[in-house]
């Protein structure tokens, strides 16, 4: 059981790529000018049989680029894990390197596993990194939720699968029905400018969860 979970993992994520060249330079770049960080493109965190999978952009500077877990260490994280506390979807309402802190039927990715230049990457470095997004949804149950965090991250989700990017508008709580029992569901990313321009509330993003976790009730219990 545990060779078959490395070799998924390995299909999945490689800690070691380099596929997309300004990425890796930057990476290279950060390191030397923080040693201590991480530094390599940041695997996904959570349950890895998870029926919810939320799918965020790309890591950050001095988030999970220095922490190496998704949306811990920066502004976006804030909001993100105290919702999926609330919502009984997480063990602890902060986030923190090396802390014990557990995602529960949860697990959180990025579109991009690398951090950009100015947390901006480039539409062919998207693109570049579909491959593994596409390992990462044919693993999810049969009955799933994937919840994309804003309009790349939404596009990402719609050509990994394969679908046609005009059937499926991004809208904020906006959801879509894959196939029998599997869904998109999108939001506003809870980014520093969209929570202090109030495009995105406490109570917006919430609602967001609440309605993953009723579509997991419903098509799962």
């Amino acid at each position: 059981m545990r060779c078959h979970l490395i070799t998924e993992l390995s299909r999945v994520f490689s800690p070691d790529c380099r596929r997309c060249s300004r990425l890796a330079d930057f990476l290279d770049a950060s390191r030397d000018r923080y040693p201590d960080y991480y530094c390599k493109p940041v695997p996904p965190f959570g349950d890895q049989n998870a029926h919810l999978l939320i799918v965020g952009l790309a890591p950050g500077l001095h988030g999970a680029n220095a922490t190496a877990r998704p949306f811990t260490g920066d502004h976006a994280g804030i909001l993100l894990y105290q919702t999926l506390f609330d919502c009984d979807f997480s063990s602890a309402p902060v986030s923190r390197a090396g802390d014990d802190l557990s995602l529960y039927d949860c697990r959180i990715t990025n579109a991009v596993k690398c951090v950009p230049p100015q947390n901006k990457p480039m539409a062919k470095e998207v693109n570049t990194c579909n491959d593994f997004l596409r390992s990462e949804l044919q693993g999810l149950p049969d009955s799933h939720v994937i919840l994309a965090l804003g309009g790349i991250a939404h596009k990402a989700v719609i050509r990994a699968l394969g679908l046609r990017q005009a059937d499926f508008g991004f809208g904020h709580n906006v959801l879509h029905e894959l196939a029998a029992g599997q869904y998109l569901l999108d939001s506003y990313h809870c980014s520093r400018y969209n929570t202090q321009t109030r495009r995105l509330t406490d109570e917006m993003f919430q609602s967001v969860f609440v309605q993953a976790r009723q579509l997991l009730k419903d098509e799962i219990q």
